[in-house]
């Protein structure tokens, strides 16, 4: 009784290791799915930019406004008869100013 059982437990687990570790078993199965969830991330996050694009082209050749904001900002144009004011702060007068105001402030 005791040979039959250990040969059946034998045959088991040879019946068993091509359900788990063989070429189409559980493991290899398991690690297809979670690539395959990972590639359909991507092409989700691609879809949307591709979307995003796609938009932007659309509105480019339709009108004029979105080529006038994007040379605004990109290459700042300005339009015929605008005025273009730049303020630049230097961090120099600042610090002149406070120790003008310190003096003043001793002499006082």
């Amino acid at each position: 009784m005791r040979p039959i059982t250990i040969l059946l437990a034998v045959l088991l687990i040879i019946i068993q290791y091509p359900l788990w570790l063989g070429k189409g078993g559980w493991l290899r199965v398991w690690e297809l799915h979670r690539q395959l969830e990972a590639v359909q991330a991507r092409n989700e996050e691609q879809r949307l930019k591709n979307a995003k694009l796609a938009s932007e082209v659309q509105s480019l050749n339709e009108g004029t406004e979105a080529i006038e904001e994007r040379a605004r900002s990109e290459l700042s144009m300005i339009k015929k008869g605008e005025i273009f004011i730049q303020l630049l702060e230097d961090p120099k007068d600042d610090k002149k100013t406070t120790d003008l105001t310190e003096n003043q402030i001793r002499k006082e």
